[in-house]
């Protein structure tokens, strides 16, 4: 190798080292590895333009290795990736020396994993091993559905790659392992996973607890697998990177050997290499090993390494994206219908018209399951947004969350196409939530659907949506015991309150069809903020708004939905299936004359963000009689109710019976509400 790409290799090893060297925190040893496989890369494989970030043809690049943050950020760095600022692209650098010396430090620009916002460059937001690789599916899935609906002869508008570091940490986790099975079942030849086999974890050696053959593995995943011996073999690198590119059948995986920590004289090859700083000795014998000036000083940048990254990168970028913004030009005068459609994705728009097709449900006693009313408006709302796509978990005849007429996203060997809108995720929701993130992060509106007690399973990409504030729409059916026979495994009970504690995500629990609708037609244009839809399995009466109020009041969280004139003695609270139990309490108090209230609470996220005037003109302060109703944990609902109020919830896990014998069982009943009220009352006067 010439002097100049091993400088370039050896910068981005020494600003990683120093960038942990300074916090006193960090993992340097896989920066220090992996630097030559960042450079080959970066320097010689990525369709990517440093001054446009956002270019939507660009290829990706996911460090899901995040732990390795500096890798990416001294990259970013040398490569003079601009910044952006209010969505826009500036004329800035993202990052600066003084960056890269602040790393890990409050408020900086180099965070201890990257996180997608804060950084320019930075494609996700990878902390959890393997959600990177989640990720990168999602992106993959994104780029092929994109390319088979906007492509047209002579336009060949998005063909982007997806590449992504992984280490033996991601290939752990089972994420990874969901994620890869569905890339190779989608034949998802845009995705190349480098998998950094250095051995080496936490706890030591990885024979310590993971000793298969991961190229074994992802080869009966349906993938095509090479294996470098050297990871400093930049040439290497290069072709196996060139014949990745050529398999467009399949995925591909690189496995190559590398030795963590490479350089430090003690430490390479050791698991002290990848949690924490060299130390002063190592740095300087890893320095020396590189033939590094002894007399530089911290953050030293060779002369022309960052112009050795913009004649290759640079340039390379530069010309394609040139000949993108050509083409796009011509498609707008070709094709202006998709092209607005593109601009539209671009700047996380909505067309106009969306929701004009959404129904309004009339007064109907017998009702119908909020699944299913969801599903009705689903599809009104797909019809006019063609961009939003998205699936279940093996599940979609049960929470109807099927795009009527729009097709499956399968290769034609399994008799579907790359344009379909219906996702099939299989048995796997940890995937499921990670992949729609990596759609999401790509413009594309996604959804995807299961029992609500599966939510568990998908914790971690739902938490991540929020950091990200990425709208994916997480559609959740099956929200109570009413489940019924299925028993305590498939009836939630805590879900509820750990979605409502965490912060960023907005959680609705519509009590009717009305309420459904208007919950839609509220979420969708939150393109910020991921949502959750619980809902229900059996029927839910279709309230009479001509007599109760409108439900148009759904988006405001909470809203009062019956009440007699005046102050009122009892108010009661509710959500979801509840709501129509607490009506039934409500009209036999009115009729005895019990000056009463009934509240529906659908979204404890959207009742919180309303002023403080609205919040108690709906739960007046001065009344302290209070009831509260939900088929789940109590917790939370104490701040409605004040520490005298009655919750009636559930303070133990569910059983196997029938939904009715249930609500019997666990006093969710006319008579139980009824009489918590008459108390309640008595409190209020």
């Amino acid at each position: 190798m010439s002097t100049l790409p091993q400088l370039a290799i050896n910068t981005i090893r020494t600003l990683s080292m120093e960038g942990v060297e300074r916090a006193n925190s960090g993992h340097p040893g896989t920066a220090m590895a992996l630097a030559p496989a960042m450079y080959a890369v970066w320097q010689h494989d990525l369709k990517y333009d440093p001054a446009d970030p956002c270019w939507p043809a660009r290829d990706r690049f996911v460090l899901s290795v995040g732990h390795a943050s500096m890798l990416l950020y001294s990259t970013l760095f040398l490569t003079g990736v601009k910044d952006i600022q209010d969505g826009k692209v500036v004329d800035a650098p993202s990052l600066t020396v003084e960056d890269l010396s602040q790393f890990r430090q409050l408020n900086s620009k180099t965070p201890g994993h990257p996180e997608y916002r804060f950084t320019a460059g930075v494609e996700t937001t990878t902390g959890p091993l393997g959600q990177g690789c989640g990720n990168s599916v999602g992106m993959a899935i994104a780029q092929k559905w994109m390319s088979a609906r906007y492509d047209r002869p002579g336009f060949k508008l998005f063909d982007y790659h997806v590449t992504v570091f992984c280490g033996d940490g991601d290939m752990m986790e089972g994420v990874a392992s969901e994620a890869a099975s569905t890339a190779g079942h989608l034949a998802l030849g845009n995705l190349t996973w480098i998998y950094d086999s250095n051995q080496i974890s936490i706890e030591g050696s990885t024979d310590l607890a993971f000793t298969e053959n991961v190229g074994k593995r992802f080869e009966a995943y349906g993938w095509h697998v090479q294996t470098l011996t050297d990871g400093n073999d930049v040439d290497a690198i290069i072709a196996a990177l060139k014949a990745a590119r050529a398999v467009t059948d399949r995925p591909s995986m690189i496995v190559l050997k590398t030795v963590i920590g490479y350089g430090a004289p003690k430490k390479a090859g050791t698991a002290s290499a990848h949690g924490e700083p060299l130390g002063a000795e190592e740095l300087k014998g890893a320095k020396k090993a590189y033939g590094w000036p002894e007399d530089a000083p911290d953050f030293y940048v060779p002369d022309g390494v960052k112009e050795h990254f913009a004649e290759g990168l640079g340039k390379r970028g530069a010309e394609a994206h040139a000949e993108w913004r050509e083409l796009f030009s011509s498609y707008r005068e070709a094709h202006p219908e998709l092209a607005a459609e593109i601009d539209c994705i671009i700047e996380h728009r909505l067309p106009e018209g969306w929701d004009k097709d959404i129904p309004t449900f009339d007064a109907d006693a017998k009702g119908i399951a909020s699944r299913a009313s969801s599903g009705q408006v689903l599809n009104a709302v797909a019809k006019n947004l063609p961009w939003m796509i998205g699936g279940s978990a093996d599940l979609t005849p049960s929470t109807k969350t099927d795009i009527k007429g729009g097709g499956s996203f399968q290769p034609e060997k399994w008799n579907g196409n790359y344009g379909g809108r219906n996702i099939h995720f299989g048995v796997r929701e940890h995937a499921m939530g990670s992949i729609c993130n990596g759609i999401a992060l790509s413009g594309i509106r996604a959804y995807g659907s299961g029992f609500l007690i599966f939510s568990d399973y998908m914790k971690a990409p739902i938490r991540l949506s929020a950091i990200m504030e990425l709208p994916v729409l997480y559609i959740f059916t099956h929200d109570s015991i009413g489940v019924g026979e299925d028993g305590p495994t498939h009836q939630p009970i805590e879900q509820l309150a750990q979605l409502r504690a965490t912060p960023g995500i907005m959680t609705i629990r519509p009590s009717d069809a009305n309420e459904v609708a208007e919950a839609w037609r509220t979420l969708i244009p939150m393109t910020h903020k991921p949502a959750v839809l619980a809902l229900s399995r059996q029927n839910l009466p279709t309230i009479d708004r001509t007599k109760y109020a409108s439900a148009a009041g759904l988006a405001k969280g909470g809203y009062v939905l019956a009440s007699c004139d005046g102050k009122p003695d009892v108010i009661l609270i509710a959500s979801g299936s509840e709501v129509g139990l607490v009506v039934s309490a409500y009209e036999k108090l009115t009729e005895e004359g019990v000056r009463a209230r009934v509240v529906s609470m659908p979204s404890f996220d959207l009742f919180e963000e309303q002023s403080q005037e609205y919040r108690d003109s709906v739960l007046p302060p001065d009344v302290i009689g209070r009831v509260a109703v939900e088929q789940a944990a109590a917790f939370g609902w104490d701040r409605y109710v004040g520490l005298g109020g009655a919750i009636i919830a559930m303070n133990t896990f569910g059983a196997s019976a029938p939904a009715s014998a249930l609500l019997t069982k666990f006093g969710f009943t006319p008579e139980a509400v009824y009489d918590a009220a008459k108390r309640q009352a008595l409190r209020g006067k």
